[in-house]
């Protein structure tokens, strides 16, 4: 592909990168006013992010590993007379109303994170259209400034071709 063809080329698309730039803004203007501020999740939502944060910490992790080895140890060391000899059924009870009741909270902490990514991806998606469209217009504006510095230097080109010229039948006329 020559120079040329691609110049008209860009020329050709460049109507269609500025419609979708001048729209694109317009949309992100729009939102920018209409949305404000971010709005505060609401209370379960913010439960469910704290709840998740506490149960995934490792201080969690750590506590939640040392009252299990009090409770084993504690029921072990009494012996028959313990509030949950072995097999440690209450214990098991126990873990499990947890297991049952922090896994949905964590998911539904998951999912409100989910929505949040989802639309950071959507708003670097709209940069990235924005600044692929910014990139294509300068490529248009350098190759509108090559090819008139290619005139240029053809007309100077020519000029001084036509000045050897002028000497050199000058020259030959002598």
């Amino acid at each position: 592909m020559n120079q040329q063809t691609a110049t008209n080329g860009v020329r050709h698309m460049a109507p269609t990168y500025r419609q979708h730039l001048r729209a694109t803004i317009a949309r992100a203007r729009k939102r920018r006013r209409t949305l404000g501020p971010a709005p505060r999740p609401p209370f379960g939502a913010a439960l469910a992010d704290a709840v998740a944060a506490i149960v995934g910490s490792w201080r969690f992790i750590m506590i939640q590993t040392g009252m299990i080895s009090a409770w084993i140890l504690g029921n072990a060391l009494f012996g028959s007379g313990s509030w949950d000899p072995y097999p440690f059924i209450l214990l098991n009870l126990l873990l499990s109303f947890q297991a049952a009741y922090t896994a949905p909270v964590i998911m539904m902490s998951q999912n409100r994170q989910a929505d949040v990514d989802r639309d950071r991806a959507l708003a670097d998606y709209q940069v990235n259209i924005r600044a692929e469209a910014e990139i294509a217009l300068l490529h248009e504006k350098i190759d509108l400034m090559r090819e008139r510095e290619l005139l240029e230097l053809t007309q100077l080109l020519k000029a001084a071709l036509a000045r050897i010229d002028s000497m050199e039948g000058r020259g030959a006329s002598a």
